[in-house]
Order: C-alpha cells, then structure tokens, then sequence
C-alpha cells in the first residue's frame, strides 16, 4: 500500500480503488468460495459458512499497482473531497444513517433467549462469549462461557448478540473465536471509513459485515462487531442500547491525531522493550562485568528511564511522566511498582552500589566542588601572609584528633608559670587568612554551611587542596592560626586571656587512643600534655560547680574504606567521651569558647553567641543512676534546645559557662568562619565586617543545611552500625544496658560494644542501668530494623 501525506490539509490518506469495486470483487470470490466451503462449516455446528480471505486487500503494509495517473487522480479527488466536507462541518453530519432511518430503529435490541451466542462484560477487563443455558430468576441468565464456566449474568452485562443462531453448539465456543480471529484485518475498517465518511452514515457492526464481508451470517456480523468494538482509531459509538451500538466514522483531522499518537506509543513502546533488554542483559552479567554508571547516562533516551528509575528509588519523582515511565519499566521487568524494586533494580545492573547511600540522593548533597570554585581556591594559596603575626614556633604543640581526620583546624600547648599557674594556649587554624566574606569560595562554603563526614567519605566545606594543604594544620611546619592562650587561677577560672593572630609548628599529630596511652605512661619529657590534662579536670571541676551537666556518654564512628564493594570492609570504633584525651581536648575546646566569648562582649562584637537554659536540671535526681552513658541519657532527655543571641554572650546552663562562642572548627563549620570573620577584623583594627541582623539571617539558612547534614550522618552511621551487626555470627552475644523502660519489661538498651541504641524485651534487669546480655536476632540495615533477643542463661 501507498501512503501519502497531504501537505496542504494535513491529513493522512492512503491511496485505493474505489471501495464499491473493491467489494464487487470481493462479493464475486466469496460466491465462488461459499458453495465448496458451506458443508464443511456446516459440520462444524455453525450453520452457515466461513470464509478466510486470501485477496491481497490495502492495508498499512500491502503495495497494490496502479497507473501514477490513476493514482494521483484518485488523491486529488479525495482531497478535494475532503476540504469540502470538513468545511461544511462533517462533526454535525455524522449521526445520519443510511436512508433517513430513525436511530431508535436500527438499535432495536434482541431479546436474549436460550440457544443464542452471547457476548458479554466478565469484568472490567475481560469480555467472554458465551451460550446462553436458562433464566436466573426474574432477570438474570445462566451462561456457558469459552472457559467452560457456567455463571449467571445481568442482562447489563451482554455487549453483543451473535445475530442468526439458534441453539449454538457450546463446545464449538472456542473454534469459532479462533475463526473469527483468523478472519479479523484492521485494514478493512479504513475502507468503510473511506465510504462511510463520504456518504455521512453511520453502521452497525451487520451492516459493515455486509459492507466489508458481503455477508451478514454470524461469523462475519460477530467480526465486524469485534472489528468496530476493538477500533480506536476510525469510528466511534454514537449510541449504544442494552447489546446493540451505532458507529460514526471520525473526521479525517481525528483520525489523523489519532494516528499519530498511535504511532508514536508504538515507538515508545518498542523503545521501551529495547531498555528492558538492555537491563535484563545487564542485571545477568556478572557483578565485574556489568556496564559502568557512565554508559547509562552517555544516549538521552536511556538517561531519561534510567533518572526515572533513580528518582523513583528515592521518592522524589518530579512529575506524573517521570512516576508513569518507572512504573511501566517495573511492570515490563515483571517486579512490584515500589521503591525497594526499583532500587535493587538498579543495584543489580551495576547503576548503583550494593551499599548505595539513598539520603545522600534523597537530600541532594553536593560532593564535588565546581571548578571555578577549585580555580579560585588554588588562587588563594599564593595570598601574602599576614603581617604582624605573634611568632609561637617554639612552643611544643600538639594536635589530637581521630586517626582518619584530614581537616586539622585546632592544637593545644601549655606550661606551668612561675607562679604555679597553669597557661594554655588553644591555637585554631586560621581559613579567614585565605578567605574573604562574600567571596566566591566563601559563598561557596556558606551554601554547604559544614563539611559532611560520613563512614564512606568526607565531603570537606572547602575544596580539598584548600582546606588540607592551606588552612589545615601540619605536622612539622609553620602554620597560621589564631592563637587564644589562658591562665588559670588554681580553682579552674579564667585569670588572663589574650587572642592574637600567630604562626605555630606543630610537634605532634596524635590520635585519642595515642594521646590516652602517652598520659597514661605519665613521661617526664611529655609534661606539657601532662599539664594539658591537669588543666582539663581543673576547667571540668569549676564548670561543674557552675552548674554544669556532664552528659559524656559512648561515640561511635565507622570507617568503610572501600564502600564500592558488594562487602566492603567495616572498621568500627567506640569511644567513651569520658576518656582522658577526650576530656582533654573538649575541656580546652570550651575554654576556647568561653575565652571568644568573653573577647567578643569587651569589643562590642556581633558574634553567634550561643547559650541553653539550665532547665532546673536537679543533677543530685540522677546520682542513683551508674555514672556515664546511662545517666547521661535520662539527663539529655530533659534538657530544653540551645539558643544563638548575636548581640551579646548568654549564659550556657548546661557547659556551665556565661558566654560561649563554637571558635575551634573554622574549616569545617560556617559559623565557626564567620566568627573569626568578626574576630579578625578587631584584631586588625577594623569594624566586623557582619551586622548582628547580617549574622542572625545567614545562620538561619546555615542551620537549617547543618540539620540536614547531621540527620544524614546520623542515618548512615546507624546503616553501618546494622550492617556490622548483620555480618557477625548468629550466636554471639552483647553487653547492653538498659537506658529505661518504654512499657512493661520493653527497655531501651545501648550494646557497649557497638554504641547502638535499640529495643528490646528483658526479663532479667529490673532496673535502668542494669545488664544484660542480648543476641542480634534480625538486622537489616536498608530498613533500619535491628531486632535483639535477651540471652537468658
């Protein structure tokens, strides 16, 4: 078959011999078939004949010959014909019928009987024929469908009765389905179409069987209804009364959209099969042969599913076609339509890794700094050092941190006076001497507001080169800081204070476990740490005395080196926050704080001051409770939220402290930069450079992304904390203790060895700082589930 578009009217016409010669021929090779075939399908039960078309008839694929002139004759007509009709209106003209005859005499319904060939609605999806057995009642009829089910149905339910049959054979149910399939062309819709658009009638399914067949015998009038019942694209229902419905033919521009977007979910549909070839081909590779994320992102087709899927794995599909092109994906796969599905989906192709983080998709953090950002960063690094800095390379410094910490932004040194005294100096790396506020990098910073640290990877504020090899401090090298250095009267207090811009060289780069171990041995030639300790309980003593709530407790931290790995490797550490070295560096750390504090309220400068209301905190209602995780616990559950004033220092209830200001993480927290943004300035001689307005709003926006950074660390240390716990032995058993109790004997237990808090049911502790023993009974990490059973011996 020929098609041809015309340009002018823009419809889609196909090119053919006019449909009355069409049918002539057709009529005379039916008359010639009938008689040799008429026996043979009288046996079979139906009663009249069959016929299978063998004609070369026009459909979308067939190319009939004819002169060009008789072709293009043919078209012109047609178009011609066409924009004629279409501008008299051929939408009104469409419910005549043939003759002038009255709509309600051509839908006249047949009453249903025993014997008759029904056609009726099962459900919403599926239609069945059927031979109607006997009455139901007063309305309703037994039926035995084409699945040799006997049920009975509503006269509502018959979509159709078979015309000319009597006493239908019902085992023959089947073989005459199949014979009507075999019989069913599309193409020959398009014909009636042509005709019936021309004449501006309508047709019931027995007058297009006459049309297109010849015939109005069952079989070719149960095809045609099929034909007309199953099309969409060139007729439609203009009535329907009880099993009877008239068919309009559609204008030629509807059937041309029609078409159209036939076609075009055709190719959707064919481009979807082609995807979930290339996810089947890739899910069966092996975990070492699968395709890298990069080859699913290269063509856009692919990309646009594959996004589809991601945001569907994460609920955050962004519109209806986005949910609408994961789900037939799903559907196509033969897998459930949920998240969890397309997820793992896409971790069998390789896409994702097994240990895939989902908040970090879910949250949208940025990782990667734009280049612009490291262009302007490495620029930095080449800055002038400042002038007028205080020289304290010959002191003995030492920075204590975690093992893995690449971003080292605060040391300690100390020495005994003359006078007996203790002096600390608290030395804090200086960003503020690269950057400035409103700069590119500093936007920058300020947007991600914290470096995000999770067991997977750290994701620093500041670009890499930038915050390790500029601002961070290094072992062996002179650095620059601010410098805050204290004297302590003999009770803990704050004799003397001075904050100064400085450069420092670092002695020792010591983890917590290091640091506890050289305290520990009490080394002569390690006295300034020892005093650094000394100086530790004298600040904790007098904090206490000032109100202070300790709330030291167990920490833990993971670190999976090679998360990438179906099973990568997990190193798990708990710290106890009691310990020397942690005590050490937090008491100096808040010094520092109190210091910047107290600095900021004497120069009158806008600064984050934070402060928490003592909340009436009576520590002496806890001192039945053990000392450490399980008292600290019950005391955090009642402490009230901390406030940030700008102004002015606030008293801070809980650290014990009557200003406190977060000074020792520049390099890793925003507003910790904007103080010294503030504090530089004055040591300059200049004003701030941030109104306490300025500062209130950017730490509004600040705050709200750290929150969001510190639940996403808390749920990925939680995952790895599961993920451990599901690799041990089944019957290995954990310290827990009980924190308090929920309801009845369900407690709320802390596993010493994990630093995990969970749930379970005791029977043996009766009271909260109790042990017990517990066994993991489940764990599944992707759903935050740990179930514990208590070990009863």
């Amino acid at each position: 078959m020929i098609s041809v578009r015309a340009v002018n009217s823009c419809s889609i016409f196909r090119s053919s011999p006019p449909v009355s010669s069409f049918r002539c021929r057709l009529n005379n090779h039916l008359r010639t078939t009938s008689s040799s075939h008429h026996d043979r399908y009288s046996k079979s039960g139906f009663g009249f004949p069959m016929f299978r078309f063998d004609l070369p008839i026009l459909g979308h694929g067939d190319v009939r010959s004819y002169s060009l002139q008789s072709f293009v004759d043919t078209v012109l007509e047609e178009l011609s014909s066409y924009r004629k009709r279409k501008r008299q209106g051929i939408c009104s003209a469409i419910k005549l019928t043939t003759g002038g005859e009255a709509l309600d005499d051509k839908l006249v319904n047949q009453a249903v009987e025993k014997g008759l060939l029904v056609e009726f609605k099962k459900d919403s999806e599926r239609v069945l024929l059927a031979v109607v057995q006997r009455r139901d009642g007063k309305k309703n009829w037994m039926v035995y469908d084409q699945n040799g089910v006997t049920s009975s149905i509503k006269p509502q339910q018959i979509t159709y009765i078979v015309p000319g049959v009597d006493n239908f054979d019902q085992t023959q149910i089947s073989s005459f389905i199949q014979k009507a399939q075999q019989n069913l062309d599309s193409s020959l819709l398009e014909f009636a179409w042509i005709e019936l658009l021309e004449k501006n009638k309508s047709v019931t399914p027995e007058e297009l069987a006459e049309m297109i067949f010849g015939s109005v015998e069952p079989l070719e009038s149960y095809c045609a209804h099929l034909l007309l019942s199953k099309d969409d694209l060139y007729f439609t229902v203009l009535e329907t009364k009880g099993s009877r419905s008239l068919y309009g033919p559609r204008p030629p521009m509807q059937v041309e959209e029609l078409m159209r977007r036939k076609l075009a979910k055709e190719a959707a549909e064919k481009e979807l099969q082609e995807f979930v070839q290339l996810l089947k081909s890739a899910k069966a590779m092996p975990s070492n042969a699968k395709p890298p994320k990069t080859s699913w992102v290269v063509e856009e087709k692919i990309r646009c599913k594959i996004e589809s899927l991601e945001a569907y794995a994460i609920d955050a599909c962004k519109s209806n076609d986005q949910k609408k092109i994961a789900g037939m994906i799903l559907t196509a796969m033969g897998i459930g339509k949920t998240a969890s599905s397309a997820l793992n989906l896409l971790i069998d192709i390789g896409y994702f890794p097994v240990h895939v983080n989902l908040d970090m998709l879910k949250l949208n953090i940025h990782t990667d700094h734009p280049d612009e950002i490291i262009s302007a960063a490495e620029d930095l690094l080449s800055e002038p050092v400042d002038p007028d800095k205080a020289d304290l390379t010959h002191l003995k410094v030492y920075a204590i941190d975690v093992d893995e910490a690449d971003e080292l932004d605060d040391a300690l040194s100390a020495t005994r006076l003359q006078d007996g005294r203790i002096k600390v100096w608290i030395h804090v790396a200086d960003p503020a001497r690269y950057v400035q506020p409103g700069s590119k990098v500093d936007r920058e910073a300020m947007r991600r507001g914290t470096s995000v640290f999770l067991p997977t990877a750290t994701y620093p504020m500041f670009p890499e080169k930038l915050a390790m090899e500029g601002m961070s401090l290094k072992q062996g090298e002179v650095c620059n800081a601010v410098t805050v250095s204290v004297i302590l009267h003999s009770d803990g207090c704050i004799a003397e204070y001075s904050v100064d811009n400085s450069i420092i060289k670092p002695t020792y780069m010591l983890t917590y476990e290091s640091a506890s171990e050289l305290l520990h041995m009490n080394l002569d030639e390690e006295a300034e740490l020892k005093l650094l300790s000394e100086a530790a309980s004298l600040r904790l003593q007098w904090r206490c005395e000032q109100g202070a709530v300790d709330t030291a407790t167990f920490e833990t931290r993971i670190k999976v080196p090679n998360p990438e790995d179906p099973e990568p490797s997990i190193n798990l550490y708990v710290e106890n926050q009691a310990d020397p070295a942690m005590r050490l560096v937090s008491e100096m750390m808040l010094l520092c704080g109190e210091v910047i504090a107290t600095y900021g309220s004497c120069n009158n400068i806008s600064l984050p001051y934070r402060g928490q209301p003592q909340s009436n905190i009576d520590v002496s209602a806890f001192a039945h409770l053990p000392e450490g995780p399980v008292r600290s616990a019950a005391i955090v559950r009642i402490m009230r939220s901390a406030e940030i004033d700008f102004r002015k220092p606030v008293r801070h209830g809980v650290l014990g402290l009557p200003g406190y200001v977060q000074f020792t993480s520049p390099i890793r927290r925003y507003l910790d930069l904007l103080a010294h943004y503030q504090v530089k300035a004055v040591l300059r001689g200049d004003s701030p450079p941030l109104s306490a307005g300025q500062l209130e709003g950017m730490a509004s926006l600040i705050n709200m992304q750290t929150r969001v950074i510190r639940r996403l660390c808390s749920s990925s240390l939680q995952y790895w904390m599961i993920e451990f716990l599901k690799r041990q032995p089944k019957e290995k058993k954990y310290r827990a203790l009980i924190l308090r109790f929920i309801k009845d004997r369900v407690a709320a237990l802390l596993l010493v060895e994990v630093g995990l808090q969970a749930t379970a049911w005791v029977s043996l502790g009766t009271q909260i700082g109790d042990e017990v023993q517990v066994r993991v009974e489940e764990a599944h990490p992707r759903d935050d589930i740990i179930s514990l059973k208590e070990v009863v011996v």
